[in-house]
């Protein structure tokens, strides 16, 4: 197994998957040609050049390699995608099966709406939007410290609900429980995965914190079939 595919109720026209270590992406920074062999990609991803911002794009040529963290189109044969080694991958798709995204959520994107801004650019009703959640460092392990615990609960203080006391100045942070939270908030209720830790979980993902920044990175795509 190279990849694994999302455990949710997405109509037939949506196609996702997260790659695993198994596929041996590693270091290739844009790697086209593995991910369209592996995959049987319809075209070549739309990248996007991630700096954890809260920034969207709709996947197009014109807005490839632009500096985002998050993508989406109702284009057949559009693929949105991500890299991630820790940070929260999110895909998103509507119950039509007419529109899809991907997002990159480190703590900073979280912290500055990324959810938010995609939700928003999507221009859905939240009662049609499935979300799921991919690998991520999971709860037991993601400790931060004051600077992202009051990124958080300055602005929402129900946030606190996803911060367990570590050490003096620490928390474990999680970061599954704050995209939920931000989802919710956006009525947003249809939520699925979230149950991955990549930093435990070595076998199967990259970690950037296990492996101290030497690693290579998971790829979650998504998009749409021809036919719909």
């Amino acid at each position: 197994m190279k990849f694994i595919q999302p455990n949710w109720p997405a109509p037939a026209s949506v196609f996702a998957y997260t790659t695993i270590k198994e596929a041996q992406l590693n270091y290739q920074p844009r790697p086209d040609q593995a991910l369209s062999s592996l995959l049987n990609l319809p075209s070549y991803p739309i990248w996007i050049d991630q700096k954890h911002t809260n920034v969207v794009v709709e996947a197009t040529l014109e807005n490839k390699n632009k500096i985002a963290d998050a993508s989406f189109t109702a284009k057949a044969q559009t693929v949105c995608i991500v890299l991630t080694a820790d940070c929260l991958p999110l895909l998103i798709c509507n119950k039509q099966g007419t529109q899809v995204a991907a997002i990159h959520a480190g703590w900073r994107g979280l912290a500055q709406g990324v959810i938010e801004q995609t939700i928003h650019a999507m221009n859905q009703p939240p009662q049609d939007l499935l979300v799921w959640l991919g690998p991520a460092i999971g709860p037991n392990k993601f400790e931060v410290g004051e600077d992202v615990f009051h990124a958080f609960v300055s602005h929402h203080a129900e946030s606190k609900l996803a911060f367990n006391p570590h050490t003096p100045g620490k928390w474990l942070a999680n970061l599954y429980l704050l995209a939920k939270m931000k989802l919710n908030s956006l009525g947003i209720m249809q939520i699925y995965g979230g149950d991955f830790c990549t930093y435990t979980q070595d076998n199967l993902f990259y970690s950037y914190r296990r492996d101290q920044g030497k690693t290579g990175r998971m790829a979650s795509l998504i998009w749409l079939d021809a036919q719909y």
